[in-house]
Protein backbone atom coordinates (compact mmCIF):
# COMPACT_ATOMS: atom_id res chain seq x y z
CA UNK A 1 0.00 0.00 0.00
CA UNK A 2 1.54 3.31 -1.10
CA UNK A 3 2.42 5.86 1.59
CA UNK A 4 1.27 9.52 1.64
CA UNK A 5 4.40 11.28 0.36
CA UNK A 6 4.73 8.87 -2.55
CA UNK A 7 1.00 8.96 -3.18
CA UNK A 8 0.98 12.73 -3.67
CA UNK A 9 3.82 12.53 -6.20
CA UNK A 10 2.47 9.51 -8.10
CA UNK A 11 1.18 11.64 -10.98
CA UNK A 12 4.46 13.46 -11.53
CA UNK A 13 7.49 12.49 -13.60
CA UNK A 14 9.60 13.84 -10.74
CA UNK A 15 10.20 11.63 -7.72
CA UNK A 16 9.07 12.68 -4.26
CA UNK A 17 11.76 13.11 -1.62
CA UNK A 18 12.15 13.43 2.14
CA UNK A 19 15.12 15.66 2.94
CA UNK A 20 16.69 15.55 6.42
CA UNK A 21 19.00 18.28 7.73
CA UNK A 22 20.80 18.12 11.09
CA UNK A 23 22.67 20.84 12.95
CA UNK A 24 24.71 20.06 16.07
CA UNK A 25 25.42 23.26 17.95
CA UNK A 26 24.91 21.96 21.49
CA UNK A 27 26.80 18.68 21.30
CA UNK A 28 29.56 18.16 23.86
CA UNK A 29 33.15 17.95 22.64
CA UNK A 30 34.01 14.57 21.18
CA UNK A 31 36.27 12.33 23.21
CA UNK A 32 39.66 11.57 21.66
CA UNK A 33 39.69 8.08 23.18
CA UNK A 34 38.64 5.15 21.10
CA UNK A 35 35.05 4.16 21.70
CA UNK A 36 34.34 0.65 22.83
CA UNK A 37 31.58 -1.56 21.55
CA UNK A 38 29.08 -0.53 18.95
CA UNK A 39 29.06 3.11 17.83
CA UNK A 40 25.91 5.16 18.10
CA UNK A 41 23.83 5.82 15.03
CA UNK A 42 24.97 8.86 13.09
CA UNK A 43 21.54 10.41 13.65
CA UNK A 44 21.74 10.14 17.47
CA UNK A 45 21.95 13.34 19.52
CA UNK A 46 23.41 13.53 23.02
CA UNK A 47 21.05 16.45 23.70
CA UNK A 48 17.60 16.11 22.08
CA UNK A 49 17.16 18.48 19.12
CA UNK A 50 14.41 20.90 18.30
CA UNK A 51 12.62 19.84 15.11
CA UNK A 52 11.10 21.78 12.23
CA UNK A 53 9.05 20.04 9.52
CA UNK A 54 8.03 21.69 6.25
CA UNK A 55 5.51 21.07 3.50
CA UNK A 56 7.28 21.22 0.16
CA UNK A 57 4.79 20.89 -2.69
CA UNK A 58 7.00 22.17 -5.48
CA UNK A 59 3.93 22.78 -7.66
CA UNK A 60 0.31 22.05 -6.86
CA UNK A 61 -2.19 21.49 -9.65
CA UNK A 62 -4.55 19.79 -7.20
CA UNK A 63 -3.92 16.43 -8.86
CA UNK A 64 -7.03 14.63 -10.10
CA UNK A 65 -9.08 17.09 -7.99
CA UNK A 66 -7.79 19.76 -10.38
CA UNK A 67 -7.72 23.38 -9.23
CA UNK A 68 -9.45 26.05 -11.35
CA UNK A 69 -6.97 27.81 -13.67
CA UNK A 70 -7.33 31.22 -12.08
CA UNK A 71 -4.47 31.67 -9.62
CA UNK A 72 -2.95 28.24 -10.23
CA UNK A 73 0.30 29.92 -11.22
CA UNK A 74 0.67 31.05 -7.63
CA UNK A 75 1.09 27.45 -6.58
CA UNK A 76 4.81 27.69 -7.23
CA UNK A 77 5.03 28.94 -3.63
CA UNK A 78 3.25 25.94 -2.13
CA UNK A 79 6.72 24.93 -0.93
CA UNK A 80 7.02 27.94 1.39
CA UNK A 81 6.85 25.80 4.54
CA UNK A 82 9.84 23.74 3.48
CA UNK A 83 11.69 26.89 2.38
CA UNK A 84 11.18 28.36 5.85
CA UNK A 85 12.62 25.23 7.43
CA UNK A 86 15.69 25.37 5.18
CA UNK A 87 16.08 29.07 5.95
CA UNK A 88 15.77 28.54 9.70
CA UNK A 89 18.36 25.78 9.67
CA UNK A 90 20.72 28.01 7.67
CA UNK A 91 20.13 30.87 10.13
CA UNK A 92 20.97 28.69 13.14
CA UNK A 93 24.09 27.33 11.50
CA UNK A 94 25.13 30.76 10.23
CA UNK A 95 25.19 32.29 13.70
CA UNK A 96 26.51 29.11 15.35
CA UNK A 97 23.49 28.78 17.61
CA UNK A 98 24.08 26.65 20.72
CA UNK A 99 21.29 24.20 19.94
CA UNK A 100 20.79 20.88 18.25
CA UNK A 101 18.23 21.12 15.45
CA UNK A 102 16.63 18.92 12.83
CA UNK A 103 14.91 20.12 9.68
CA UNK A 104 12.77 17.68 7.69
CA UNK A 105 11.09 18.70 4.44
CA UNK A 106 8.66 16.61 2.42
CA UNK A 107 8.95 17.37 -1.30
CA UNK A 108 6.50 16.33 -4.01
CA UNK A 109 4.87 17.66 -7.17
CA UNK A 110 1.09 17.19 -7.20
CA UNK A 111 0.17 16.45 -10.82
CA UNK A 112 -2.68 14.66 -12.64
CA UNK A 113 -1.86 11.65 -14.79
CA UNK A 114 -2.87 8.06 -15.34
CA UNK A 115 -0.70 7.10 -12.37
CA UNK A 116 -2.03 9.74 -9.99
CA UNK A 117 -3.88 8.91 -6.78
CA UNK A 118 -7.65 9.06 -7.35
CA UNK A 119 -10.36 10.39 -5.06
CA UNK A 120 -11.61 7.40 -3.09
CA UNK A 121 -8.25 5.61 -2.97
CA UNK A 122 -7.08 4.31 0.40
CA UNK A 123 -3.40 4.64 1.24
CA UNK A 124 -1.20 3.57 4.13
CA UNK A 125 1.25 5.53 6.27
CA UNK A 126 4.39 5.02 8.35
CA UNK A 127 2.22 5.08 11.47
CA UNK A 128 0.21 2.10 10.26
CA UNK A 129 -2.96 4.21 10.00
CA UNK A 130 -4.90 4.15 6.74
CA UNK A 131 -6.20 7.24 4.93
CA UNK A 132 -9.11 7.57 2.52
CA UNK A 133 -8.13 10.27 0.03
CA UNK A 134 -11.36 12.06 -0.88
CA UNK A 135 -9.70 15.17 -2.29
CA UNK A 136 -6.26 15.01 -3.92
CA UNK A 137 -5.97 18.79 -3.51
CA UNK A 138 -5.73 18.26 0.26
CA UNK A 139 -2.23 16.94 -0.32
CA UNK A 140 -0.08 18.99 2.04
CA UNK A 141 -1.36 17.20 5.11
CA UNK A 142 -0.54 13.89 3.43
CA UNK A 143 3.14 14.66 2.86
CA UNK A 144 3.42 16.04 6.40
CA UNK A 145 1.85 12.94 7.95
CA UNK A 146 4.79 10.66 7.29
CA UNK A 147 7.31 13.49 7.82
CA UNK A 148 6.00 14.18 11.33
CA UNK A 149 5.87 10.51 12.26
CA UNK A 150 9.38 9.92 10.89
CA UNK A 151 10.84 12.95 12.68
CA UNK A 152 9.47 11.98 16.07
CA UNK A 153 10.36 8.31 15.67
CA UNK A 154 13.94 8.89 14.53
CA UNK A 155 15.05 11.94 16.51
CA UNK A 156 12.90 12.04 19.69
CA UNK A 157 12.98 15.86 19.60
CA UNK A 158 12.18 18.34 22.37
CA UNK A 159 9.28 19.55 20.22
CA UNK A 160 8.10 19.61 16.62
CA UNK A 161 6.85 22.62 14.68
CA UNK A 162 5.49 22.12 11.20
CA UNK A 163 5.00 24.93 8.69
CA UNK A 164 2.73 24.64 5.69
CA UNK A 165 0.74 26.66 3.20
CA UNK A 166 -2.01 24.25 4.12
CA UNK A 167 -5.48 25.78 3.70
CA UNK A 168 -7.22 28.65 1.99
CA UNK A 169 -9.56 28.65 4.97
CA UNK A 170 -6.87 30.20 7.17
CA UNK A 171 -6.70 33.17 4.81
CA UNK A 172 -10.45 33.61 5.13
CA UNK A 173 -10.08 33.55 8.92
CA UNK A 174 -6.95 35.65 9.43
CA UNK A 175 -6.19 37.37 6.14
CA UNK A 176 -2.53 38.12 5.57
CA UNK A 177 -1.80 39.54 9.01
CA UNK A 178 -1.24 36.40 11.11
CA UNK A 179 -0.08 32.85 10.66
CA UNK A 180 -2.58 30.37 12.08
CA UNK A 181 -1.16 28.46 15.04
CA UNK A 182 -2.58 25.17 16.31
CA UNK A 183 -0.76 23.98 19.42
CA UNK A 184 -1.11 21.08 21.83
CA UNK A 185 1.30 22.70 24.31
CA UNK A 186 0.58 26.03 26.01
CA UNK A 187 4.20 26.87 26.85
CA UNK A 188 5.38 26.39 23.27
CA UNK A 189 2.40 28.38 21.96
CA UNK A 190 3.22 31.30 24.26
CA UNK A 191 6.88 31.19 23.28
CA UNK A 192 6.00 31.34 19.59
CA UNK A 193 3.54 34.17 20.12
CA UNK A 194 6.20 36.23 21.90
CA UNK A 195 8.85 35.42 19.28
CA UNK A 196 6.46 36.44 16.49
CA UNK A 197 5.74 39.77 18.17
CA UNK A 198 9.48 40.42 18.51
CA UNK A 199 10.35 39.83 14.84
CA UNK A 200 7.09 40.94 13.21
CA UNK A 201 5.99 37.46 12.12
CA UNK A 202 2.77 37.30 14.07
CA UNK A 203 0.84 34.14 14.94
CA UNK A 204 -2.72 33.72 16.19
CA UNK A 205 -3.71 30.64 18.16
CA UNK A 206 -6.59 28.67 16.68
CA UNK A 207 -8.66 25.98 18.42
CA UNK A 208 -8.00 22.27 18.68
CA UNK A 209 -11.06 20.31 19.80
CA UNK A 210 -12.22 16.70 19.65
CA UNK A 211 -15.31 17.77 17.70
CA UNK A 212 -13.07 18.74 14.78
CA UNK A 213 -11.16 15.48 15.05
CA UNK A 214 -14.38 13.45 14.75
CA UNK A 215 -15.08 15.11 11.41
CA UNK A 216 -12.21 13.06 9.95
CA UNK A 217 -13.75 9.67 10.80
CA UNK A 218 -14.79 7.45 7.91
CA UNK A 219 -16.00 3.88 7.45
CA UNK A 220 -13.43 2.83 4.86
CA UNK A 221 -10.20 3.71 6.69
CA UNK A 222 -8.79 5.07 9.92
CA UNK A 223 -9.45 8.60 8.65
CA UNK A 224 -10.27 10.65 5.58
CA UNK A 225 -8.07 13.48 4.40
CA UNK A 226 -10.77 16.18 4.51
CA UNK A 227 -13.37 16.99 7.12
CA UNK A 228 -15.85 18.87 4.96
CA UNK A 229 -16.47 22.54 4.25
CA UNK A 230 -16.71 23.70 7.86
CA UNK A 231 -13.60 24.46 9.94
CA UNK A 232 -11.24 23.46 7.15
CA UNK A 233 -8.08 24.69 8.88
CA UNK A 234 -8.98 23.03 12.18
CA UNK A 235 -9.76 19.65 10.65
CA UNK A 236 -6.50 19.83 8.68
CA UNK A 237 -4.63 20.48 11.94
CA UNK A 238 -6.36 17.53 13.59
CA UNK A 239 -5.38 15.33 10.67
CA UNK A 240 -1.74 16.19 11.39
CA UNK A 241 -2.23 15.70 15.11
CA UNK A 242 -3.06 12.05 14.47
CA UNK A 243 0.57 11.58 13.41
CA UNK A 244 2.08 13.14 16.54
CA UNK A 245 2.48 11.10 19.70
CA UNK A 246 4.48 12.13 22.75
CA UNK A 247 6.22 15.44 21.99
CA UNK A 248 4.94 19.02 22.17
CA UNK A 249 3.75 20.02 18.71
CA UNK A 250 2.67 23.15 16.86
CA UNK A 251 1.22 23.41 13.38
CA UNK A 252 1.64 26.77 11.62
CA UNK A 253 -0.70 27.30 8.67
CA UNK A 254 1.12 30.02 6.75
CA UNK A 255 -0.97 30.11 3.57
CA UNK A 256 -1.70 33.81 4.00
CA UNK A 257 1.84 34.77 4.96
CA UNK A 258 4.12 33.11 2.42
CA UNK A 259 3.68 35.57 -0.45
CA UNK A 260 3.16 39.33 -0.58
CA UNK A 261 1.84 41.37 -3.49
CA UNK A 262 3.58 44.48 -2.16
CA UNK A 263 6.87 45.49 -0.60
CA UNK A 264 6.84 45.80 3.19
CA UNK A 265 9.40 47.27 5.61
CA UNK A 266 10.79 43.77 6.18
CA UNK A 267 10.47 42.00 2.84
CA UNK A 268 10.33 42.83 -0.86
CA UNK A 269 7.33 41.93 -3.02
CA UNK A 270 7.10 38.18 -3.58
CA UNK A 271 8.16 35.39 -1.25
CA UNK A 272 8.32 36.66 2.32
CA UNK A 273 10.41 34.00 4.02
CA UNK A 274 7.82 33.98 6.79
CA UNK A 275 8.84 31.59 9.54
CA UNK A 276 12.62 31.93 9.33
CA UNK A 277 12.88 34.85 11.77
CA UNK A 278 10.13 33.34 13.91
CA UNK A 279 11.87 30.01 14.43
CA UNK A 280 15.29 31.58 14.88
CA UNK A 281 13.94 33.94 17.55
CA UNK A 282 12.17 31.10 19.33
CA UNK A 283 15.44 29.19 19.60
CA UNK A 284 17.38 32.31 20.57
CA UNK A 285 14.94 33.12 23.39
CA UNK A 286 14.41 29.69 24.91
CA UNK A 287 16.43 26.77 23.56
CA UNK A 288 20.10 27.65 23.32
CA UNK A 289 22.44 26.07 25.86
Amino acid sequence: MVHPLLSVGEGSDRDSALVVMTYRGAEPAKSTSKSKGKSKKASAFTIPPVAFVGKGITFDTGGISLKPPGGMGDMKWDMAGSAAVVGAMAALAGRKAKVNAVGVIALAENMPSGRATRPGDIIGSLSGQTIEVLNTDAEGRLVLADALWYTEDRFKPQFMIDLATLTGAIIVALGKEFGGMFADNDDLAHQLTDAGATVGEKVWRMPLDSAYDKMLNTDGADMKNIGGRDAGSATAAHFLKRFVRDVPWVHLDIAGMAWSSKTTPRTPKGGTGYGVRLLDQLVRDHYEK
